[in-house]
């Protein structure tokens, strides 16, 4: 799969994370809004957002099949949202 295609898959996924986190954000206008670091990377305030475990693997999973990325290249797709500026997860409450 092309560079190109996996940023897009990329964008969309985190478009869905965001709009169902707590509270909803318009990651688009937090990518323009968002300030530089010392090395020109964007600054997402992620912890500032919430979202369950059930919701962001379901959006996780769904973003895959959608781009259709297949194999390697979905687990490394996994481990970038993973690692990257994703909503931080709610805290469960024992039960």
């Amino acid at each position: 799969m092309k560079k190109d295609k996996i940023d897009i898959a990329l964008l969309d996924c985190y478009t869905e994370l965001y709009k169902h986190a707590d509270p909803p954000a318009d990651f688009q206008k937090l990518m323009d809004e968002a300030e530089l670091n010392d090395r020109g990377q964007k600054i997402i305030r992620f912890e500032e957002y919430e979202l369950d475990h059930v919701t962001f693997d379901r959006i996780l999973e769904e973003s895959i099949k959608k781009h259709k990325i297949k194999g390697y290249q979905a687990q490394q797709f996994r481990t970038s949202i993973w690692l990257g500026c994703s909503p931080k997860f709610k805290n469960k409450l024992p039960s």
